[in-house]
């Protein structure tokens, strides 16, 4: 889990960071979880894939067939179903962020532990990840935060007129 607006230079060096933590999880017969979207999510994917790590994907559903995402996040679904060995469909709104996070809580309640991309910056109106930290953490789960010296926000690149 982490920022939806992270920059590329930023996810790629994500990806790369990402993929030497889950090296260690693919020895100890662990999976991956994600929730389709791109972004980290599809960078994660990669990370895993390359790591040799079982990568389970999540998909929304409605009436338990999946729902369709909007683009780019149906064009990165794709890839990540292709990386995936196993898929998994979850009732909720991927246009709402609201149902996302509640989505992400069901999720981290089946988690053994969570790496999250996360630079201390609390929730706001468009992003949830100091809330769903604050979540695991209260479930008792184990909580890596990861965040490279040099990640961006795509806020922090826009110019000022």
């Amino acid at each position: 889990m982490g920022h939806p607006d992270l920059t590329a230079p930023t996810l790629a060096l994500l990806e790369e960071e990402l993929r030497e933590r889950l090296a260690s999880f693919a020895m100890a017969g662990r999976a991956g979880l994600v929730r389709a979207g791109r972004g980290l999510p599809l960078a994660f994917g990669r990370a895993a894939r390359e790591a040799g790590l079982a990568l389970v994907t999540v998909l929304p559903a409605r009436n338990r067939v999946p729902a369709p995402l909007a683009e780019p996040d149906g064009k990165a679904a794709g890839e990540l179903l292709l990386l995936s060995e196993q898929v998994r469909l979850l009732e909720y709104d991927p246009k709402s962020l609201s149902s996302c996070v509640t989505a992400d809580e069901r999720l981290l309640r089946s988690c053994a532990g969570v790496l999250a991309i996360w630079d201390g910056s609390p929730s706001s109106d468009r992003d949830r990840t100091a809330h769903l930290v604050a979540f695991a953490r209260s479930h008792g789960l184990d909580v890596e935060v990861l965040w490279p010296r040099g990640a961006r926000h795509e806020a922090d690149c826009e110019v000022s007129p």
